[in-house]
């Protein structure tokens, strides 16, 4: 009796044994150490990016490519403003945008550069003032770093698990980003003027990571509708910017344009 009963036992714990070591957790059980090992498994390595933006019924689509370092992100891409193609860079936290040539009359020497400040900057150009803020976030918010870094100071990891992104195997992660969190430094193009003008309605966004075999981001997802709920938008408007990232590895020599090609717009 006591043998049998012994026996059923040891099946038992080495049937629940084994289902546990099929069973594959995810990497990192809280955002700080999921923020924390993505950045580090993409530190110095440059990938492709792709990201749209959908607002209601319009949408806004950019590409190219980012090389992430700890100092700082490097980016150059082109996106549709306003309904024309900007081609754009960032390097050393300084956002370039290069002038549509039916503009650059505008530009002293035709040169077909600016560099860009928010609309905050004093003494900044007419240019910056009119689209500086907008231009500043459409570079900034596929950098992965940053996206990270409001993951490390004010996400919540709220569910986590496997999932399969077109056909290959990654850990996907959602969480709750709370804006209070996140001071200035707030996603999506939204300044810290029209989160007040909200008058506390908004607390929380979500937000969803996807990370491959690597550790590296594949896909972030930040889910803006409790923007526009908070702003009395019907709840049938979507709003999400969603930013998938490919080849991480790949060669990206992403500079400054040169001096000589950089021209500013003057006031008045």
């Amino acid at each position: 009796m006591r043998r049998t009963a012994l026996s059923a036992v040891v099946l038992v714990l080495g049937a629940t044994l084994g289902a546990c070591d099929g069973e594959t957790a995810v990497s990192f059980a809280d955002a700080r150490a999921l923020a924390d090992g993505a950045a580090a498994a993409m530190e110095g390595k440059a990938a492709k990016f792709a990201t749209e933006v959908t607002a209601g019924t319009m949408r806004s689509k950019s590409q190219g490519q980012a090389r992430v370092a700890r100092a700082g992100t490097a980016l150059a891409m082109t996106t549709d403003f306003l309904g024309e193609p900007l081609e754009l860079r960032l390097v050393d936290k300084i956002v370039f945008a290069k002038v549509p040539e039916s503009s650059r009359e505008d530009v002293p020497g035709g040169k077909p550069w600016v560099k860009v400040s928010d609309n905050g900057t004093v003494g900044a150009d007419p240019f910056s003032q009119v689209a500086g803020d907008s231009i500043d976030q459409l570079a900034k918010q596929n950098d992965p770093g940053r996206a990270l870094d409001q993951v490390r100071r004010a996400g919540t990891v709220t569910e986590s698990g496997h999932a399969d992104l077109d056909g290959a195997s990654t850990e996907h992660y959602r969480l709750d980003i709370d804006m209070a969190a996140l001071g200035g430094d707030l996603p999506a193009g939204l300044s810290a003027e029209a989160v007040g003008e909200l008058h506390g309605k908004l607390g929380k966004i979500p937000m969803e990571v996807w990370l491959d075999d690597a550790r590296q981001p594949v896909q972030i997802v930040l889910d803006l509708a409790p923007v526009l709920a908070a702003s009395g938008v019907p709840d049938s408007a979507m709003a999400r910017i969603v930013t998938r990232y490919s080849d991480w590895g790949t060669q990206a020599d992403i500079q400054a344009p040169p001096p000589e090609e950089i021209g500013e717009i003057p006031a008045g």
